[in-house]
């Protein structure tokens, strides 16, 4: 696979997604960090929006819920190049009924090296990264190269 450089803009496109026992965690997240996540623009899977949008009154753009197509529906973002950073608090000490697809989200966020936290002290050293507030160039699959090197 060919890669080339595409550059996240200042203003992120921000993806939050927490399971079941960890939307309070990513609740609390969101709220000590609100000034910053403000400045970007939040996504999230369904309930995890419903929670956060509700007890932070940040502006969520609500996807539907995970297990019914949420991690997926952020997925098909990431690939098209709409998001920017996934904050994903997954719990590992509870099985998920819809584990492929946290799987796949994950597998997708890894293609497209987009970064990626699954725990609060991730999310704390992105939140505070010099990048954060900057543009940031990164590398990419170039599809439209694949897809040319198909056809000869």
């Amino acid at each position: 696979m060919d890669y080339k450089q595409i550059t996240s803009p200042a203003e992120k496109n921000i993806a939050l997604v927490a399971h079941d026992n960890l939307k309070s965690t990513l609740s609390l997240w969101c709220r000590e960090h609100k000034e910053k996540l403000s400045k970007h623009t939040l996504f999230a899977t369904g309930t995890s929006g419903s929670i956060v949008e509700h007890e932070t009154g940040l502006k969520i753009n609500k996807l539907i819920s995970g297990p019914l197509g949420g991690d997926q529906q952020i997925g098909a973002r990431i690939s098209e190049g709409e998001i920017d950073l996934l904050i994903f608090f997954w719990d590992p000490f509870e099985p998920m009924p819809h584990d492929p697809d946290v799987k796949a989200l994950l597998r997708i966020a890894a293609v497209w090296n987009i970064p990626v936290a699954c725990n609060r002290s991730t999310a704390d050293m992105l939140i505070h990264s010099s990048l954060m507030g900057n543009t940031y160039t990164r590398d990419v699959p170039d599809y439209a190269s694949y897809l040319n090197s198909r056809k000869a």
